[in-house]
């Protein structure tokens, strides 16, 4: 089997749609969608793929959003290929996920042009609720991965860079329920909520001081009761929990929680603290894969920056570390913008339509493609990535313990996404 013609061909097959694919980029961005709501986005990534003559099916594993289609040699090593095409409250692409949805979708369909010459299987999925959701979660305990030889998406960022560091991350929303009272009149008869809540705030923040440099505590107070002359009756708060493993993770929430049920007993606040039914996983990179994905993205051109090079404690979370617990995974990043403009930063939703992000596009739907003609051609490799994965899967078994917390909607689904 001549592998470099597989992927020249998917390759060309990839620029000749380079026109249709860059405009479904343009389209989603124009047009963003919050977690678990983006419709327009699924529809007209599915009806791309009906385009092309697969079959799709939308609402798949139970998330309305999600959508799988599969094809290739039955009984092939099979990968999967994924989209993200969430958006961010108030600033719409900024991170870049309309790149991403289109690196997914370019990439699918440049394999299935293949068509009886693709060696292997595809499992093409829409992953929705990246952002503040945990969508990939959701869709693996419907079964989405089952099965998979290795799974793979790009993100776009300001750099190219083998994988994204990751570390876990945990969302917890608490509320304290008080006393109302007149606040100067009779303040006696009052329970401060606030000062519950203030208080938990202090206790964390000097938690900060005695946890380990690769952990992070980070919150917001969302009410902080309604008139300064009445005693608050509510105050409520929402805090971001990291660690770089799950079983850190689990420990230091206990201490949080410590911290949360302080502010009660002090006060004599009733205290209701609620975790997000989703914790994010750290990434757990195939470096067998992310090689290849390196070697086959420079060969388009593309210049990497090294892992050493980064800012120390750099870092952000993602529930494609979930998926990476379960079969072995990639998550590199993309130039598609400037490297001094960040995701999650107002001005990366501008480059994520500019000519270096739609060629981010095109690029990155390439080098999976590459990437998964590698891993189905190469029984080496196979073995090499599969090998990689068992040496830590006791520890990814126990991190998937902890992963999914409760039986919750998936709306109430938490997170906080790659931010």
């Amino acid at each position: 089997m001549d592998v470099e013609a597989l992927k020249r061909d998917a390759c060309a097959a990839i620029d000749a749609m380079a026109g249709d694919l860059v405009a479904v980029s343009h389209y989603i961005h124009a047009n963003p969608e919050l977690a678990f709501k983006e419709e327009k986005a699924a529809a007209r990534l599915t009806a791309e793929v009906e385009r092309a003559g697969l079959t799709v099916e939308r609402g798949a594993y139970g998330v309305g959003t999600a959508f799988a289609s599969a094809f290739g040699k039955p009984g092939a090593p099979e990968v999967g290929i994924l989209s993200e095409y969430d958006a961010l409250p108030g600033i719409g692409h900024a991170c870049g996920h309309n790149v991403i949805a289109t690196i997914g979708l370019g990439a699918a369909l440049g394999l299935a042009k293949l068509g009886a010459r693709l060696p292997g299987r595809v499992r093409y999925l829409g992953t929705p609720a990246e952002e503040a959701g945990g969508g990939k979660e959701f869709m693996a305990q419907k079964g989405a991965f089952d099965g998979l030889d290795a799974a793979m998406m790009v993100h776009s960022a300001g750099f190219d860079i083998e994988t994204m560091p990751c570390i876990c991350v945990a969302t917890v929303d608490v509320v304290y329920e008080g006393v109302p009272a007149h606040a100067s009149a009779m303040p006696h008869k009052g329970v401060n909520a606030l000062d519950a809540l203030v208080l938990a705030y202090q206790g964390i923040a000097a938690l900060r001081q005695h946890i380990r440099q690769s952990e992070r505590l980070h919150g917001i107070i969302t009410d902080g009761g309604q008139a300064a002359n009445i005693v608050p009756a509510r105050a409520a708060g929402q805090w971001f929990v990291r660690a770089p493993d799950a079983a850190s993770l689990a420990r230091l929430k206990t201490r949080v929680e410590g911290c949360f049920q302080a502010g009660a007993f002090a006060t004599g606040a009733k205290v209701d603290i609620q975790w997000a039914a989703v914790d994010y996983l750290d990434l757990k990179t195939s470096w067998p894969l992310a090689k290849s994905y390196r070697r086959n993205a420079e060969a388009l051109g593309r210049t990497f920056v090294d892992l050493d090079t980064l800012p120390a404690g750099m870092a952000g979370s993602t529930d494609m570390g979930n998926v990476s617990h379960r079969v072995p995974s990639i998550h590199p990043m993309i130039a598609g913008g400037p490297a001094n403009v960040v995701i999650h930063h107002p001005d990366f939703a501008a480059h994520a339509v500019s000519p270096k992000g739609d060629r981010a596009a095109i690029d990155g739907a390439k080098a999976l493609a590459m990437t998964s003609i590698d891993l189905f051609c190469d029984a080496r490799l196979r073995a090499d990535t599969r090998a990689a994965f068992e040496a830590s899967a006791g520890e990814s078994r126990a991190a998937l313990a902890k992963a999914f917390n409760s039986a919750a909607p998936m709306e109430a689904i938490g997170g906080c996404g790659c931010r």
